[in-house]
């Protein structure tokens, strides 16, 4: 891994949160990256939104706080666009002495249910859409950002406005051009129901590289956005009463011969494609807490506002949690409504992924598929609040067949000391600990 060329560099992993922890390392270690990694503590990746450790957790005081070791992952490195000076970013995951994985890191547990469906024969290609909004934050309060043609804020919805997409124009350019020198496959950009909220595709690709993408894009916008002046935050609901942001996921599974099993020929589908769907909604309760990590994700879950609540899936309708979009039979996929921006991806995916698989292996069938608007029927659904939702994670049956004990008892400690330090936050000041962190 040749960063010659560099002064130095970075290196960066997932923590429970996605946020990227790492280091920045003179150019001339980059030569045994591959065979020496990194040195870092485990506990590095199960800090609080804050940063800190975590008190009582048995990551810390069972082991004395032990290292681990970091190594690149198969993305290699690749530039920063967001900073001046130029640098590059190696994504890392984490590994014990002995090569065995991590099981506190996110990436890993995703892997790990990659390889059940490989073990299958058979691969998954994701992609996701992220939703994200550009602010003014320099008040004592969130703004909508400076229109750069007016110099004034934006006012009034914009959904997909092409005025609105143009006024930003230099920044969106800037964005496409460097989503591909850091190779994520950005699709369609549009303006959304926000005031200066926006979508941007990611393309189908191999699910762990769908994840990958994920991550940096949230990563590379946020930075962006302050090269340009203003502030970009994936944020649930960064507005009252405006529309919250979410992280769509499409996926479809291949076998060994390129054929897609949720495809029978028709419109209907597989009977894999409905084992897989019952499989999500059955665990849609105990997954709360992936779909919604923080306090401010319980602030989207409003009735009509996009935001699916309910354990119910349907053909073609955006407002089930689960949906079968239309089209060729040959692409039939789930589409994954519920999760907010502000999710980890890998355990998003993780989680999402494994739902599906449990429910190809238990032969579960779904419910017939909803028609009209879920929000006018009696469904189950999510958690109702943060609390619940850790709770009820911690116990669930179906989440302990898809993620390993020790990502769940690390996230259940990190997730209740952040629900105790946000209930000292006035609610009008709970942004900002959120706003470039999630």
């Amino acid at each position: 891994m040749d960063l010659r060329h560099l002064q130095t560099f970075r290196v960066g992993a997932a923590d429970l949160n996605g946020q990227m922890r790492g280091k920045r390392l003179p150019a001339a270690t980059a030569a045994k990256l591959e065979s020496d990694g990194v040195r870092m503590p485990y506990s590095v990746l199960n800090v609080d939104i804050w940063g800190a450790d975590i008190k009582g957790s048995p990551l810390v005081f069972d082991t004395g706080d032990a290292d681990g070791v970091l190594k690149p992952t198969e993305r290699g490195p690749m530039p920063m666009p967001w900073l001046e000076n130029r640098s590059a970013l190696v994504p890392m995951w984490m590994f014990h002495d002995d090569g065995t994985p991590f099981e506190g890191d996110p990436r890993h547990a995703l892997a790990a249910v990659l390889k059940r469906y490989a073990d299958r024969g058979w691969t998954v290609q994701a992609a996701t859409e992220m939703e994200f909004y550009l602010v003014d934050d320099s008040g004592a309060a969130l703004a909508p950002p400076i229109n750069p043609l007016s110099g004034r804020p934006i006012q009034g919805q914009a959904i997909l406005s092409l005025r609105q997409l143009d006024a930003f124009d230099a920044w969106f350019s800037a964005l496409y051009e460097a989503c591909e020198v850091m190779d994520i496959p950005a699709q369609s950009a549009i303006s959304e129901a926000g005031l200066g909220q926006f979508e941007v595709d990611i393309n189908h690709c191999e699910a762990m590289r769908a994840a990958d993408n994920a991550w940096l894009f949230k990563h590379l916008v946020r930075g962006l956005a302050r090269r340009h002046g203003m502030a970009a935050t994936f944020m649930a609901k960064p507005f009252a009463g405006d529309a919250g942001n979410g992280m769509h996921v499409h996926f479809s599974v291949l076998d060994a011969d390129g054929n897609n099993i949720f495809d029978n020929g028709g419109d209907d589908g597989s009977p894999l494609l409905r084992h897989a769907i019952a499989g999500c909604l059955n665990t849609l309760h105990g997954a709360t807490l992936i779909f919604a990590p923080h306090a401010n994700s319980y602030a989207r879950f409003e009735p009509g506002a996009h935001a699916p609540t309910g354990a119910a899936w349907a053909y073609d309708n955006r407002t089930a949690a689960i949906r079968v979009p239309s089209g060729p039979p040959a692409a039939r996929r789930i589409e994954h409504r519920v999760s907010g921006g502000d999710i980890n991806p890998y355990l998003t995916l993780a989680v999402i992924l494994g739902a599906a698989l449990a429910g190809i292996e238990d032969g579960a069938e779904p419910p017939a598929p909803i028609t009209g608007n879920a929000y006018d029927l009696d469904l189950d659904g999510l958690a109702p609040d943060w609390a619940s939702a850790i709770d009820v994670f911690e116990r669930d049956p179906m989440i302990a067949r898809i993620l390993p004990q020790d990502l769940i008892t690390n996230l259940c400690y990190t997730k209740r000391q952040e629900l105790e330090g946000m209930q000292s936050i006035p609610a009008e000041e709970q942004w900002k600990p959120y706003l470039e962190t999630v």
